[in-house]
């Protein structure tokens, strides 16, 4: 079973940032996002505080957001890289899984990659993922690396818009609508 210790909050910075845009976006009118909480159960709590310490995570969840961008139902992910080469292992079969079905239903599935020591975001298409995660389930790369990514999907600095997803999500639309 997976534990969570408070002290271990990866990628809580990208998540108060995508939090900040959401908010932003509800703002405008332009998207209506929802976090998702991951469920937990506590195993210990902290008498004085009573804050939850440790704790294991009740089931798989799926992803880390999901609402919609103009009548648009999008699901997406947020992940952190520390290199070049982001690892699949990053990314579980039932979240992939999960992201198909959503494409299936009309959808629109995708993630956002924060390469940390760049300062970049990235929009990975569900479709770019999907190429990616069948390529490993072939024997190839358990990986990708930037250069592979198509460089329209790099997400722009924008004044008041810490991440600017829509972006992503405009030019994902236009390809789609391209084929």
């Amino acid at each position: 079973m997976a534990t969570w210790n408070s002290r271990g909050l990866r990628g809580s910075t990208l998540e108060d940032m995508i939090n900040r845009t959401n908010e932003k976006y509800a703002e405008s009118g332009l998207a209506l996002i929802q976090k998702i909480p991951t469920p937990i159960t506590p195993v210990k709590l902290d008498k004085d505080t009573r804050q939850i310490t440790l704790a294991y995570f009740d089931q798989k969840s799926t992803v880390d957001y999901i609402g919609a961008v103009q009548g648009i139902p999008v699901c997406f992910d947020a992940k952190e890289c520390a290199s070049d080469t982001f690892a699949l292992q990053n990314i579980h079969e039932h979240q992939v899984d999960f992201m198909e079905k959503f494409e299936k239903q009309g959808g629109v599935a995708f993630f956002l990659i924060y390469y940390t020591h760049k300062d970049v975001l990235y929009y990975l298409p569900y479709e770019m993922l999907r190429f990616f995660w069948d390529r490993a389930k072939e024997g190839g790369r358990k990986s990708f690396r930037y250069e592979e990514l198509n460089p329209a999907y790099a997400l722009p600095k924008k004044h008041g818009i810490l991440v600017p997803y829509l972006e992503g999500l405009k030019i994902d639309l236009e390809d789609r609508d391209g084929e």
